[in-house]
């Protein structure tokens, strides 16, 4: 199995947010092109082919998740609104 290289804090993380599609996208640096690899859970991390560096991450329903996991908490999403 293949070692990923996990970089130390970086200060150039960039992120977009994606309303309509509800997809979280997050690169470390400008976004590159990488190969994706599929965690499970909507959750793709896309690393750097050559160097095998993590370059992103894309985060697919993220505010749908947190909108259930506050109902199944007992917190109702009426006292929530979108403030992106």
């Amino acid at each position: 199995m293949e070692t990923l290289k996990l970089m130390e804090k970086k200060d150039n993380l960039q992120w977009d947010y994606d309303a309509d599609a509800d997809v979280l996208y997050i690169s470390v640096g400008p976004p590159a092109k990488g190969e994706g690899i599929d965690l499970g859970n909507d959750t793709v991390v896309r690393i750097n082919p050559e160097t095998k560096e993590i370059i992103g991450f894309t985060i697919i329903n993220p505010l749908k998740k947190t909108l259930n996991e506050l109902n199944v908490s007992g917190i109702t999403d009426k006292n929530y609104q979108r403030t992106y």
